[in-house]
């Protein structure tokens, strides 16, 4: 890590770490709500692009099969993993939402579950269509509560393939370092989850743009 200088207004230098300058920049960043106007081919797509990025470099290196996408809102990631799917030549995008909604982007390579990602007919009817021998891969991105994400971290673990990801979004809420009243969120059920399960690891390598709404959230399921 690395000590900086800043400069205040009466010309005092003082020496700030890298990790509150990191974490200044994310609340500006998130305030600024800047997140929730960007798009995709004109599609909201509610994501930092520095998470965008590393998820072009994922799909790329695992080159999955499907990937289950838990909280689908307006379509605009689903979009964009379709059209990185179209790049590599392969891939399927199952995308969940409890709220059906129309006008939804339309792609061959996705297919929209209206339902509630932790039901367990919903869960057993994508763990069926997808099959076996297949390259998983998960996000999570629906309910943030503790209780819903500690449920689909339970749920869609085993959906996930040894190498591959069950990445959990927004763990930046409830004060990590924003939304310090939101409550117990991703963040809390991760904690959870990684003590009652030994099989995933928390891949910081993954958040190497210093900025990412999704802090220890990329769990990489060992091979």
């Amino acid at each position: 890590m690395l000590d900086l200088n800043i400069v205040t207004e009466d010309g005092k230098i003082v020496a700030v770490s890298q990790d509150t300058v990191v974490n200044l920049f994310h609340k500006i960043y998130y305030n600024s709500l800047v997140w929730q106007n960007t798009h995709w081919f004109g599609n909201q797509i509610l994501k930092c692009p520095l998470d965008l990025w590393i998820y072009q470099e994922l799909i790329y290196q695992l080159k999955p099969d499907v990937l289950i996408e838990c909280g689908t809102f307006r379509g605009g990631s689903s979009l964009f993993f379709a059209n990185m799917f179209d790049i590599i030549g392969k891939g399927h995008i199952v995308s969940i939402d409890i709220t059906a909604r129309e006008s939804l982007p339309q792609h061959p390579r996705i297919t929209y579950v209206s339902g509630s990602s932790t039901d367990p007919e919903v869960a057993k009817a994508i763990n069926i269509a997808i099959g076996s021998d297949k390259c998983v891969l998960v996000v999570l991105d629906s309910d943030h509560s503790q209780d819903h994400v500690l449920s689909e971290l339970r749920t869609y673990a085993s959906f996930v393939s040894p190498g591959s990801y069950l990445i959990v979004e927004d763990s930046n809420i409830n004060g990590h370092p924003v939304r310090s009243d939101f409550g117990p969120g991703p963040m809390e059920a991760i904690d959870i989850f990684l003590k009652e399960n030994g099989e995933f690891n928390v891949d910081l390598s993954r958040e190497k743009f210093f900025l990412t709404l999704n802090p220890r959230g990329y769990l990489k399921k060992k091979a």
